[in-house]
């Protein structure tokens, strides 16, 4: 008796623990979603306290920069008017550094920062040194040479004059760190001498000699701590909500963020877009598939076919003409542009500095313009493919010169990234400068460079335990504790059903056995009455 009165009392207290067991797991499917939530708005917006605080301060991530050149092969013949060949050289990899700095908080729930980068080059990375020579077009040259074109000839003839005095060709034959960080050019120097406004930079000219060491501009984005709606969303960048590069609005506009992250709880039909200082332009990036970065799950997003479209193929893009061939983007107005002046006799720079030119030439002129490069894909990949055609040595292919993106869709954090573009010179013969001989007209490749980074170490293992594995264990135990509880539930119900089943069993067998002994007793009554009269008797036989 005493130990069916103790199962009786486990079952119940098993009962109990599942009824808790089942609550608690029906109240965390209501509340961890919003807990999840919570925990992710608190650690991804720009706070003191929020875990990604410091890492949107100073990117732990390590950044390089690897830098691909095409070395011309056939620089004489492109001047008889032959088909361009060039080699691909590289990469040559730069570890990049990045730290915010000037971090002001504002009362509109905005934060305005300068974002400093450097760069250091990596020899066990790289394959090359930066001493290795490349031959690549004279930008300043064919820059000069085009901004000239529908110039008067005297103007021509003279500039012809000043490249011969002073040794300027269509192609130099220089290193490559003098090509990424600056070399002294005597043209250059000529002209920042007697024209300092003409370019907006100074002394030493390169490709990246303006990134290193420098700031990309002030940018306001907001925060997201009073307006979660907004995170992360640039609100001016150097005191603009717009830029006037282009011909529409529409292009000029500064959409999205940095570039650093994005808004979390993302789904594929989410877009990543940014505003880039570099490129002059906000771009859009648009979702491909899910994956998975160190058990991560990421989406991947790259970059659509028609992000360096022309107007042609694709009408929003009108803005950033005038084109060329689809798939490359003009950023003349931007990038290297120049302002250019002859005032006549009131500059008298003009006949300094080419002392056996006559000052006649000097009537008063104005060129606003800026170098014929373009933007675009490595290789001209997604581009139209008359532009690889024309140059030999081409070979674009979305392995190896297409971005992408990779992002924690649940805190819109980057955990990989490969953003690769190309740099090229249109260039063709001028008539009336011999410096430009008889080249055809080409869009020709400079250099394509990729910026690559994926989190790792200590980094990597605070993101997955805080944001990743934190919420997937808070996600599961809500399903656990509901399986768990619904177990411990049936335990008292189990154990009642079969107590009720021994009962009846009990029962029906204790009226089975009275049946049993009325029925014997009757059959010896019947055996010891003596046999009526008339009833014969027989014998029984074995």
């Amino acid at each position: 008796m005493g130990s069916r009165t103790g199962a009786r009392r486990a079952a119940a207290a098993l009962g109990c623990a599942g009824l808790l067991c089942a609550v608690l797991g029906a109240v965390m499917v209501v509340m961890v979603p919003s807990l999840i939530k919570q925990q992710v708005l608190k650690n991804v917006r720009i706070d003191p306290s929020s875990l990604s605080f410091d890492m949107w301060k100073q990117i732990p991530v390590p950044f390089y920069l690897s830098v691909y050149f095409f070395h011309v092969l056939n620089p004489n013949e492109v001047l008889q008017g032959g088909k361009p060949q060039v080699q691909e050289r590289g990469p040559y990899v730069y570890r990049e550094f990045r730290h915010k700095s000037n971090i002001t908080f504002n009362d509109n729930d905005t934060v305005s920062f300068l974002e400093y980068r450097s760069f250091q080059f990596q020899p066990h990375k790289s394959r090359g040194l930066e001493s290795d020579y490349i031959v690549i077009p004279n930008i300043l040259v064919m820059s000069a040479a085009m901004m000239m074109e529908d110039r008067p000839m005297s103007l021509k003839l003279m500039m012809t004059l000043a490249f011969t005095t002073l040794g300027e060709r269509a192609f130099m034959n220089r290193t490559v760190g003098e090509i990424m960080w600056g070399y002294e050019d005597p043209l250059m120097n000529l002209i920042n001498k007697y024209f300092p406004n003409m370019f907006p930079f100074k002394g030493k000219f390169g490709l990246f000699a303006e990134l290193n060491n420098s700031n990309s501009g002030l940018f306001t984005v907001f925060t997201g701590v009073k307006d979660f709606s907004r995170i992360h969303l640039v609100d001016k960048w150097n005191g603009l909500s717009k830029v006037s590069f282009w011909h529409s609005d529409q292009c000029n506009m500064i959409n999205g963020t940095a570039g650093q992250m994005w808004a979390p709880f993302m789904s594929p039909e989410s877009s990543l877009e940014f505003y880039s200082p570099e490129a002059c332009r906000s771009m859009k990036l648009v979702y491909k598939e899910a994956a998975l970065f160190e058990g991560i799950p990421t989406y991947r997003f790259v970059a659509p076919s028609t992000l360096f479209a022309n107007g042609s193929v694709y009408p929003p893009n009108e803005g950033f003409c005038p084109c060329r061939e689809s798939g490359i983007q003009n950023v003349s107005t931007c990038r290297f542009s120049v302002n250019f002046s002859f005032r006549g006799a009131q500059v008298s720079p003009c006949s300094r500095a080419l002392a056996s030119v006559p000052q006649t030439v000097c009537w008063e002129t104005r060129i606003e313009a800026g170098a014929p490069l373009f933007l675009s894909h490595p290789h001209f990949y997604n581009a139209d493919p008359v532009l690889a055609e024309a140059v030999a040595g081409l070979h674009p292919n979305p392995e190896e010169h297409a971005l992408f993106l990779d992002i924690h869709p649940v805190t819109g954090i980057p955990m990989n990234c490969s953003v690769k573009l190309q740099l090229s010179l249109y260039m063709k013969a001028v008539r009336g400068i011999g410096q430009t001989g008889s080249i055809q007209p080409v869009v020709l490749p400079l250099l394509w460079f990729g910026e690559s980074g994926a989190m790792e170490g200590k980094t990597l293992q605070s993101f997955y335990s805080q944001l990743v594995l934190l919420p997937k264990v808070l996600h599961y135990a809500q399903y656990v504790l509901l399986a768990l509880g619904c177990v411990l539930l049936l335990v008292p119900i189990v154990y009642q059903i079969r107590s009720q089943e021994k009962c009846y069993l009990f029962w029906s067998g204790s009226k089975k056995g009275s049946k049993d002994k009325e029925a014997t007793q009757a059959y010896s009554e019947t055996l010891m009455t003596s046999a009526p009269k008339g009833t014969v008797l027989h014998e029984a036989r074995l």
